[in-house]
C-alpha cells in the first residue's frame, strides 16, 4: 500500500518546522520496496516537484521545501518494472493542483477507455503515463474545468471538496458497472496551496491532526528560554496547520477520517467534513 502525507501552514515559513514536529508520529514508507518517492511545493507562483532517492531512508526533513510554502504533498509508492519513475512518480501536478492516490485500483484496464471518454482532448494530451492515479487526477481536473474554477483563487472549499468526492463517486460508479463489488482504496489528496481536500473510500485508514501555535521548536532552537520580545517566539505561536496522513504510528492526537467523508480545509484552516452524497 502507498503512502501520502499533505500539509497545509498558516505560515509558509515555517512549513519545514511543522513538518519536523510529526517526527515520529507517521511512517514515509510503509513498504520497504517503495521505489517512486515524489514531494510537491510551492514557491510563490510556481509548483515544484522532487523526486527523491528510493535507495537512502527519509525523514519527514527530506520533504520541507528549502523555499517559503503553504503547502506539502508526498507520495511513496511501487512502480512496476517498465512504468518510468520521471512520468509516474506522485504527486501528479497540473497548472497550481498537486494531487495524489493511495493505490492502485485492481482490475483497472476494464474502466480505463470509459473512463479516458469522460477527460477532454487538452487533459488526455497531459497524461504522461499508464497509471489509474494519474487518470483519475485528469477526471477531477474535468470536473473543475466544468465549472469553470480550475485557477479560480477564489474557490471556495466546500466546492472543491465536492468536486473531489464526486470524482470518487464517478470511479465507484464505473466499478459497479464493470461488475466490481468492493470498493478498492480510493484515498485521494488534492491542493492548490490554498485549499487541502482528502477523500477517504476503501478500507484503508486515512488520518488528519490540527498542528496549533507553540513558543518551542527544536528545528529553529526556539526553547522556553527565549526571550519573548524574539520575534521567532510570536511567529511561532500564530502558527497553525492540518495534516493529513495515511500511516500513523500512533493514534493519539490523530482524527481518522471516517469512511466515505471528505476533508476540506480552506487558507482559514478550518475543518470540514463532506459526507458522502
Amino acid at each position: 500500500m502507498s503512502a501520502i502525507l499533505a500539509a497545509l501552514s498558516s505560515d509558509p515559513n515555517l512549513l519545514r518546522c511543522e513538518l519536523h514536529r510529526l517526527t515520529w508520529q507517521v511512517v514515509l514508507r510503509p513498504e520497504a520496496r517503495s521505489n517512486a518517492l515524489g514531494v510537491g511545493s510551492y514557491a510563490q507562483e510556481e509548483v515544484l516537484l522532487r523526486r527523491l532517492a528510493p535507495d537512502r531512508e527519509i525523514t519527514l526533513d527530506d520533504l520541507g521545501p528549502p523555499h517559503e510554502s503553504e503547502a506539502v504533498l508526498f507520495h511513496a509508492g511501487w512502480l512496476p518494472l517498465g512504468l518510468s519513475p520521471e512520468e509516474n512518480t506522485q504527486p501528479f501536478r497540473s497548472r497550481h493542483w498537486l494531487f495524489a492516490h493511495q493505490g492502485p485500483l485492481t482490475d483497472f484496464e476494464p474502466l480505463r477507455a470509459p473512463l479516458l471518454s469522460r477527460v477532454p482532448e487538452h487533459l488526455r494530451r497531459q497524461l504522461r503515463g499508464p497509471t489509474d492515479s494519474e487518470l483519475l487526477f485528469a477526471l477531477f481536473l474535468t470536473r473543475l474545468r466544468e465549472l469553470g474554477r480550475t485557477d479560480d483563487p477564489r474557490l471556495e472549499p466546500g466546492v472543491a471538496g465536492r468536486v473531489l468526492r464526486d470524482t470518487v463517486r464517478e470511479v465507484e460508479a464505473a466499478l459497479v458497472k464493470a461488475g466490481q463489488v468492493r470498493t478498492p482504496p480510493l484515498n485521494l489528496v488534492a491542493t492548490n496551496g490554498a485549499l487541502l481536500l482528502a477523500t477517504r473510500r476503501g478500507d484503508a485508514p486515512l488520518f488528519y491532526t490540527r498542528l496549533e501555535g507553540s513558543a518551542e521548536c527544536a528545528h529553529c532552537g526556539v526553547t522556553p528560554e527565549t526571550p519573548e520580545t524574539h520575534p521567532e517566539v510570536s511567529a511561532h505561536r500564530r502558527r497553525r496547520t492540518v495534516v493529513v496522513a495515511s500511516h500513523v504510528t500512533r493514534t493519539q492526537g490523530w482524527v481518522e477520517l471516517p469512511q466515505g467523508t471528505t476533508l476540506v480545509v480552506g487558507a482559514d484552516l478550518q475543518v470540514q467534513h463532506l459526507p458522502p452524497a
